[in-house]
């Protein structure tokens, strides 16, 4: 090699940075510090409390696997010897790719895996082994357990099934740093910098958490509620000890007569439809001429441990109705609730179909709604009597609510690759911090649950199923049954949803009893919802026939690109033709409490 070109590969390839051992030994020293006395204080604060070796009660599970492959030898052997060829397969693939030949893989991740985008995946021979020897364990290890729960119950079943995705995502070797090319460069260029950096975001996260590890999921210093997030103008016109009722500002001089009362769920926060003005469904509703008003529940806490899920519907629903005829004068609303607020909303319209008080709700649309829950979807996982029953004492352990700590985890194992690995490479291997995505922080922004209405729902609607049974269930004084239910009705479910899945929120059209439409939007339980026309995204699926199949529903469903909000509003103009000079939320006859979008909204519960 010529002194030129020796130069020119020094330029393209630079030495190893080498770390300041004293500086890097000082620095090292002190976040182990930080990280004894993090873990210390936990230990000390769960010193007296019960360990539970057997989180989702699977214990009796495994046994039955156990006792499966110990009666069935045979195939044991099938699936040891299937795996031992296919690893026989790559050592030869990777032979030849080491000979300059470029056979094809034995094993490809899924088009669009972000946890292989890094090229040396594909261009070293030794990392796109260690990605396709991943890849062939852990589509074994999903093969064995399919055989393996066969007979299981569905439950035990769904179980396994979540198990085995959090052992496969947790074995990907982008999660570990010597498996991982991107940090490995990233160590090589800044001297482990990056290592140190992460164990400081490591060390941060355990200190806000309290010991237990609350990742930093979005700056939250670059977001303000009221300012950049949920900043659509408005005026709080009530406020009582369970909510808040906000009133929009309109954008228009005329308005549709009949209101909107949105019911947000409050597991989340209502500003989820409000995010930002260009994805904002409160915003583009305003647009559109709809009167907007929002419930914005307050944060659950040991002042609302009380309260269950009827005092939700009479202190949140039926006084927001209330309000709004006193504060405009309308007797009537079209009403929508998105996920567990749809849920409270068909038990609203049971009791007020009871009380002959059912014209009062013009209109009801679900977002992403359960009524039936016999499918539920992942979060059935952890729902069983035992699991439920360490939810109540930890409830009452904590002072009469589940902590926000506690929900926010469970939802994000659902996603572990998007809500947990991925955050785990970024913040703690390659040091960085994560990028400020509005939906993230909102995602970090979880609630308290009052003890006594989550202990209702888990039990009543997940566990037991008793919602969908006939006079089952009896709120404010009246034996809910949603076959009487004739308000017209229109239901939003995404084909994605992994918490409300499509077919099981399809089964309400098949039990009330008015004129009904149902529209399947493309992706999940959020971005299939907040979906606005002018992102021309995804697509929505129609059919005005609705067979109690939903696959039949499906097989005769049209078709539409883009945002289902504009074919919505057109259903909506049904019962709100008429239109009226814009209402100023001043100008009603409530006092006012003070500006959109409130105190509630404010209260965080995480760091």
């Amino acid at each position: 090699m010529t002194k030129e070109n020796n130069s020119t590969a020094q330029a393209e390839n630079p030495p190893p940075r080498l770390p300041d051992p004293v500086e890097f030994s000082r620095k090292f020293a002190a976040l182990t510090e930080r990280f004894n006395a993090v873990m210390q204080d936990a230990a000390a604060r769960q010193k007296n409390k019960k360990p539970d070796p057997d989180p989702l009660n699977l214990s009796g599970a495994f046994m039955e696997m156990a006792s499966y492959w110990w009666q069935n030898p045979e195939k044991w052997a099938e699936y040891q010897m299937k795996l031992a060829n296919d690893y026989m397969s790559l050592f030869k693939y990777t032979g030849q790719r080491m000979q300059g030949e470029n056979p094809a893989p034995i094993a490809e991740p899924d088009k669009g895996d972000k946890r292989f985008k890094d090229p040396a995946w594909e261009e070293s021979a030794t990392f796109d082994f260690l990605k396709q020897s991943y890849m062939l364990t852990s589509r074994w290890l999903t093969d064995v357990m399919n055989e393996s729960k066969k007979n299981l119950n569905l439950k035990d079943q769904l179980k396994m099934d979540f198990v085995t995705r959090q052992v496969s995502d947790a074995m990907s070797p982008s999660n570990y740093a010597f498996t991982n090319p991107e940090v490995l460069r990233a160590t090589m260029e800044s001297g482990g910098e990056n290592l140190l950096k992460g164990m400081e975001n490591l060390v941060t996260d355990l200190e806000r958490g309290r010991g237990q590890l609350l990742i930093k999921m979005s700056d939250p210093a670059a977001f303000k509620i009221g300012e950049n997030v949920g900043a659509s103008k408005g005026k709080v016109v009530f406020k009582n000890d369970m909510m808040e009722l906000i009133q929009y500002s309109p954008s228009t001089e005329k308005v549709l007569k009949t209101p909107m009362l949105i019911i947000p769920p409050w597991i989340n926060k209502f500003y989820i439809l409000d995010m930002r003005e260009k994805n904002s469904l409160i915003k583009w509703s305003v647009d559109q001429g709809h009167t907007v008003f929002i419930i914005s529940w307050r944060n659950g806490d040991a002042a609302l441990r009380d309260r269950d899920f009827g005092d939700y519907m009479k202190e949140g629903v039926l006084t927001a109705l209330e309000a709004i005829e006193n504060h405009t004068g309308e007797t009537a609303v079209n009403a929508v609730g998105y996920c567990i607020g749809g849920t409270l909303l068909a038990c609203t319209l049971a009791v007020l179909q009871a009380k002959d008080q059912a014209h009062r709700i013009a209109s009801a649309t679900y977002f992403v709604t359960l009524v039936d829950f016999s499918e539920a979807g992942d979060l059935g996982v952890f729902i069983d009597e035992e699991q439920i029953s360490q939810i109540e004492e930890r409830m009452t352990d904590n002072g009469g609510y589940l902590d926000a700590q506690s929900m926010h985890t469970t939802f994000n194992y659902l996603r572990p690759n998007d809500l947990i690995w991925s955050f785990v490479i970024n913040n703690y291997l390659l040091g960085k911090e994560p990028f400020p995505f509005d939906l993230l922080y909102w995602n970090a922004d979880s609630t308290c649950l009052p003890q006594a209405m989550h202990s209702y729902y888990l039990r009543n609607m997940y566990l037991n199923n008793l919602l969908i049974k006939p006079n089952a269930l009896q709120m404010n004084g009246v034996k809910l049954d949603l076959r009487t239910i004739k308000t017209p009705t229109f239901f939003l479910s995404t084909i994605e949803d992994h918490i409300a899945p499509w077919k099981s929120t399809y089964t309400a059209t098949q039990i009330y009893s008015g004129p009904k439409e149902f529209v399947l939007s493309g992706s999940g339980h959020i971005a299939g919802v907040i979906n606005p026309p002018a992102a021309e995204k995804y697509n929505y699926m129609t059919n005005p026939e609705l067979p109690a199949d939903p696959d039949k529903w499906l097989a005769g469903a049209k078709r539409t690109e883009g945002s289902w909000w504009p074919h919505w509003h057109q259903w909506l103009s049904k019962f709100s033709d008429k239109q009226i000079p814009a209402r100023d939320p001043a100008a009603g006859k409530l006092k006012i409490q003070g500006d959109a979008p409130g105190e509630y909204v404010k209260v965080r519960s995480l760091g």
